[in-house]
């Protein structure tokens, strides 16, 4: 992957100039990504999804692992690897996202770590705190906790962030520069 930036952001996202974005990114519809958050495409793409929140200090990064380094500086390159972030997820103040694969409707807690080989499924909360690093997929409707990562399952509705999200999408704008969409409202891709 080049070091240079290719961020493609959809009409109506809002993403502050503030915002540390490297690599190739791709920012869905109606996502907002709060100032000082840091989105980092280092071993392949990162395409996130509609209606997610990233807030302050959150990091997503895809990087390589300790073994795709090595074959990197032995000249051989690693294969991109994509990291998928669905839909209608809110990641917290803190948080550290590794993992290649969120579903939709996924709360990521304040501080809370995901790890590269952890999957999130849909509707899971991960605690404040919590650090995934196993190679596991979490369940459907799973809420982690506690200080040795707990789990069990929920049978709450998925919690659609409408209204932090039109309240955000109105504010922000108010207060913060914004990086600009990658095409006009009502454009088609060719």
């Amino acid at each position: 992957m080049s070091s240079r930036s290719h961020i493609k952001i959809a009409p109506n996202a809002v993403v502050c100039q503030q915002a540390e974005l490297k690599g190739e990114i791709y920012i869905g519809a109606n996502t907002v990504v709060h100032p000082r958050a840091i989105i980092m495409a280092k071993a392949g793409p990162i395409y996130i999804g509609e209606n997610n929140i990233i807030e302050e200090q959150a990091y997503i990064d895809n990087r390589f692992s300790s073994d795709d380094e090595k074959r990197k500086k032995d000249k051989d390159k690693p294969e991109p690897i994509p990291m998928h972030i669905g839909n209608y997820n809110v990641f917290e103040v803190g948080c550290h996202i590794e993992s290649k694969q969120i579903g939709d409707s996924n709360t990521i807690e304040a501080k809370a770590v995901v790890g590269k080989d952890t999957k999130i499924t849909n509707n899971c909360i991960i605690g404040a705190h919590c650090k995934l690093s196993a190679n596991e997929t979490i369940p459907e409707n799973t809420i982690i906790f506690g200080d040795e990562c707990h789990q069990k399952p929920h049978n709450e509705l998925p919690i659609k962030q409408d209204d932090q999200l039109g309240f955000l999408i109105k504010i922000l704008p108010n207060y913060h520069n914004l990086k600009k969409s990658s095409k006009k409202k009502g454009s088609k891709d060719p």
